[in-house]
């Protein structure tokens, strides 16, 4: 079970919402390079970047924080957050992030999705699923669909996606405790590899998680537990030894 520390940056500060909203931001470190690198010491695999700036309309803020994870750390970064252009796509990819998450992109123009998967790969691509109510929600959660979440699966699948990340907005940033049924849903009937999000607020939360990998769960995305300490990723990532990820 891969398991990958976040860190979602607004005003180049890494910092913690709760639900998605902007309005409840908490300013964990003022210094996210610090964090990553901490991040990395630890040993963790990848790390999960968020731009909640460019989530929420302002995609060019943290261009430079995001770059000095990219030329600074060992470990290869997955980047979302206001990426709904194959530009931007192209962007980032060029510039060494890992792999770019959308999610926006994948709603709107799904042909886009296609076309980036074709040109750099299905393990440089990543849609992320966020679930409000069953339903498909956009636009840094601002905006929710009609699209059921099994539907936009499928279509992304039959585009040679190969991985989802899946967020819960209910429990995100609330320490509630991950629901594994949707993701569980989605891995297997469509046969995507997927990245569980948000609800993890102690050590015992992540069993569940690992015993879900033979279901497809590939890994969990935490943020405010190892913020608030509740959680060492250190011990986390010890007990749960990490399995090598390819990168193209």
């Amino acid at each position: 079970m891969l398991i990958i520390p976040a860190i979602d940056l607004l005003g180049g500060k890494a910092v913690r919402l709760s639900q998605g909203a902007e309005e409840t931001a908490v300013v964990y470190d003022k210094d996210p390079l610090r964090v990553a690198t901490e991040f990395e010491k630890a040993g963790a695999k990848w790390i999960h970047v968020v731009n909640l700036d460019g989530a929420f309309g302002r995609p060019g803020m943290n261009d430079t924080v995001i770059t000095q994870f990219i030329q600074y750390l060992s470990i290869p970064i997955e980047l979302g957050g206001g990426i709904r252009t194959l530009d931007r796509i192209e962007f980032w990819l060029e510039r060494g992030v890992g792999r770019v998450i959308v999610g926006s992109l994948a709603v709107k123009e799904p042909d886009l999705i296609a076309k980036a998967i074709r040109k750099h790969g299905n393990e440089s691509i990543i849609v992320g699923l966020d679930i409000r109510d069953g339903k498909v929600a956009i636009s840094g959660w601002q905006e929710n669909t009609s699209i059921h979440y099994l539907d936009l699966a499928r279509q992304m699948k039959s585009m040679d996606l190969k991985r989802v990340i899946v967020t819960d907005i209910a429990t995100d940033g609330m320490l509630s405790g991950p629901r594994l049924e949707n993701m569980i849903d989605i891995a297997k009937k469509t046969r995507l590899k997927v990245i569980a999000s948000g609800g993890v607020s102690k050590p015992k939360d992540l069993d569940p998680i690992a015993k879900a990998e033979k279901q497809g769960i590939e890994g969990i995305i935490i943020g405010r537990a190892i913020y608030e300490k509740k959680l060492s990723l250190k011990r986390a990532i010890t007990k749960y030894p990490q399995p090598e990820m390819e990168k193209d």
